[in-house]
């Protein structure tokens, strides 16, 4: 494994080599500093490697939502390269291990446990696009943000981004099956696509179900589904005729539970209708077709 650094200014952070040719996977908001504002041009980072050879990285892409970039350096040698893993194999309590160079102490290693493996961005009182997160307790601390979390096989699985200001065990990082998703967006459209539909979706669970049916004796006979709160006024889920209290069922044909099934089916997909099938008050079902639109950045 091959881990970097780097120093501008009062910006520090670490980053991993994902690709011989010197692709490395880092956070945008280290590197988002450097952007130029010039159409064609590419912001530049002094990047140092463990060796001690240093490099002018370019940025490649960044992606402020997810908070990940990708820069490259160009070597005369192939370089080293880490060995990614998946995010969805972790449990709780499974043991894992932060590297960086927190405080400008290079080569640091902390371990600790994973607390949670879909912390969601809601739950840390961070709006925008729903996101989740991995929570671990290792030690993570200014200079780590953008440094690879690693399994005991010594692969990567997760990118880690950020702590709670004033308190300790509680550091979460970028799961690596999303972070792949987001290179891969940043080589099909230069850019992450996120279809937008306008709605606030909510999962079901059995215990969840017993407690609404107690509240309405009209609500849907569901075991499972995907809750629609609310829907946003002129959005595609408005103009499909989505209505408050709506249980998806079925999204382009294909049994859902989660909104992360529903995300995963529409993919990067925009402006190509989806048929949903709703189940509403007093089990009526409903067939919608929805076409989602890009989300807005500002959203």
């Amino acid at each position: 494994m091959q881990e970097n650094g780097w120093l501008r200014e009062k910006s520090l952070g670490s980053g991993t080599i994902i690709d011989p040719d010197g692709t490395i996977l880092t956070c945008a908001h280290l590197v988002t500093d450097f952007q130029s504002t010039k159409p064609g041009l590419k912001g530049k980072v002094s990047v140092s490697l463990q060796d001690g050879r240093e490099f002018e990285g370019v940025v490649l892409n960044f992606d402020h939502h997810s908070d990940i970039a990708v820069l490259k350096i160009k070597s005369k040698t192939p370089l080293p390269a880490a060995r990614l893993g998946s995010s969805c194999k972790l449990r709780p309590g499974d043991w894992v291990v932060a590297l960086g160079c927190p405080l400008s102490l290079q080569n640091t290693v902390t371990a600790g446990i994973v607390s949670c493996v879909d912390r969601k961005s809601s739950d840390l009182g961070l709006g925008g696009i729903r996101r989740e997160y991995l929570q671990t307790d290792c030690a993570i601390n200014i200079g780590n943000s953008g440094g690879p979390l690693v399994n005991l096989d010594g692969e990567i699985i997760g990118v880690n981004v950020m702590k709670l200001r004033d308190a300790d065990g509680l550091s979460f990082s970028v799961p690596i099956d999303y972070v792949v998703k987001i290179v891969e967006h940043f080589k099909k459209n230069g850019r992450v696509v996120r279809p937008w539909l306008g709605l606030k979706m909510l999962d079901l669970n059995p215990m969840v179900i017993a407690q609404l049916k107690e509240r309405s004796s009209s609500f849907p006979d569901v075991s499972k589904g995907v809750l629609v709160p609310m829907v946003t006024p002129g959005s595609p889920a408005e103009r499909a005729g989505f209505a408050p209290g709506d249980v998806v069922t079925e999204f382009d044909g294909k049994p859902v539970e989660t909104i992360k099934e529903i995300i995963g089916i529409m993919g990067d997909k925009v402006g190509v209708p989806f048929k949903v099938l709703v189940k509403r008050a007093n089990n009526v079902p409903v067939t919608l077709t929805v076409t989602p639109e890009e989300a807005d950045a500002s959203r």
